[in-house]
């Protein structure tokens, strides 16, 4: 069967690049994970004598979102992959789904309710699942592996500043819901629309061989070790939104806080989390890209995570809520870093970056929208939070267990390299 031969090693980007890139995930994460932090949770709360309705209502939300952005992203980017020759494969979606989900944004604002806060925030998700295909693939695309990590680490720490930017904007401004969406769909909307445009993106080479098998979407994961990956990554972050998305409600309801208080407080935990998250994110993609053992710091980052969990499960204070959010800070920070630059590194086809990164990113988002879910059947079951931070603690635990069994890409000097080969001759 013709196949397409892995490209060139690219070239070094510069420090422009890198912060192109790095802005337009500032807005993506921002936009993302404001609402799941705050504002979602505001519009969905309700009364002290049945404060749990609101934390279920919330964790369907964000799940059913979840769901269809696992769809959105990976066809998303299978169809930028195949674009004609001419044409730029990365941009004009890029530049949809940054468009789509500042339009869903002012619509999330604006609805009412349980279902049209649902079927707004829906469209917010798929937006964000296109976009965020289009800008990962540009990983794969545009950088050797020398370069992995530190494009990684940009999109991890952009990740946690997102939450601090969003909620501290909502929070020390004292916008309220609507006029909070409104601030975001501008942000994306500007920030996105010139990220995408300012990014490289050559058209696709009229010479461009073209295999003569019709892709399967899943076909990635026939590669073992591309499997195993995505599977620690899914479980990971679910462990991660167990720790941290039910954050306001455990403030408002586990703690006994008033609503002023807990909002102040909630920034306070997100900007703990921020500043190890960006630390650790920094550190370690640059140790990974000059070790080139992606894989035991991935690991080693999950256990880091589950301390986390273990940590508020034990001592459900404040005080020791910004101990946990520092750890899970440090934990998250390096898994999502060195995670990313692994998925990129296991990378099964070459002709299909977009497509199979767009699973990863998807995969990521999907077990951050999950966990809220697992998260409100938990507290539902219970009737507190303890049993959702011990189940943060063992998904974690789990997550660094799958990861573990993906192989380490061989190492042929520096950097480290992966022979290619096509799905066809990937292990069942």
């Amino acid at each position: 069967m013709p196949t397409e031969p892995p490209p060139a090693a690219a070239p070094r980007v510069g420090a422009r690049w890198m912060t192109l890139f790095t802005l337009a995930w500032l807005a993506i994460w921002t936009v993302q994970l404001t609402p799941v932090q705050l504002l979602l949770p505001l519009q969905l709360d309700t009364s002290e004598a049945d404060w749990i309705s609101g934390v279920v209502s919330s964790g369907l939300v964000l799940g059913v979102g979840g769901l269809a952005g696992v769809v959105a992203g990976p066809v998303a980017g299978a169809l930028s992959d195949r674009a004609g020759a001419g044409r730029r494969r990365r941009r004009p979606w890029a530049l949809g789904g940054t468009w789509f989900t500042a339009l869903c944004l002012v619509l999330t604002g604006f609805a009412d309710g349980p279902w049209a806060v649902g079927s707004a925030w829906v469209g917010v998700t798929v937006g964000v699942a296109v976009s965020s295909a289009a800008f990962s693939a540009m990983i794969a695309d545009q950088l050797a592996a020398r370069q992995r990590g530190a494009a990684s680490a940009a999109v991890g720490s952009s990740q946690a500043v997102g939450v601090v930017l969003g909620v501290g904007v909502v929070v020390l401004f004292g916008l309220g819901i609507r006029d909070g969406y409104i601030v975001l769909a501008v942000l994306m909307a500007v920030v996105g629309t010139l990220s995408a445009l300012l990014l490289p993106d050559a058209p696709v080479a009229a010479t461009r061989p073209v295999a003569h098998t019709r892709p399967r979407m899943l076909s990635a994961l026939r590669d073992r070790d591309f499997a195993w990956m995505l599977s620690g990554r899914l479980v990971t972050n679910i462990g991660n939104a167990l720790g941290t998305s039910l954050f306001l409600f455990f403030l408002l309801h586990g703690l006994g806080q008033g609503a002023v208080e807990a909002q102040d407080n909630l920034l306070l935990l997100v900007v703990v989390y921020t500043v190890f998250v960006v630390i650790a994110s920094v550190f370690t993609g640059i140790l990974s890209d000059r070790t080139g053992d992606r894989r035991m710091l991935t690991v080693l980052a999950t256990l880091v995570q589950a301390a986390s969990g273990v940590v508020i499960a034990v001592v459900p204070t404040f005080e020791a809520t910004l101990i946990a959010a520092a750890l899970m800070g440090l934990g998250y920070g390096a898994f999502s870093t060195v995670g990313l630059a692994f998925a990129a590194d296991l990378l099964p086809d070459e002709r299909h970056h977009a497509r199979d990164l767009g699973v990863v990113t998807v995969t990521a988002a999907l077990g951050q929208l999950v966990g809220p879910v697992l998260g409100a059947g938990l507290v539902a079951a219970v009737g507190g939070f303890w049993l959702v931070f011990i189940a943060a603690a063992v998904f974690s635990l789990a997550g660094g267990v799958l990861t573990a069994l993906a192989r380490q890409p061989e190492r042929t000097g520096r950097p480290m390299r992966r022979r290619w080969r096509s799905p066809a001759a990937a292990p069942h």
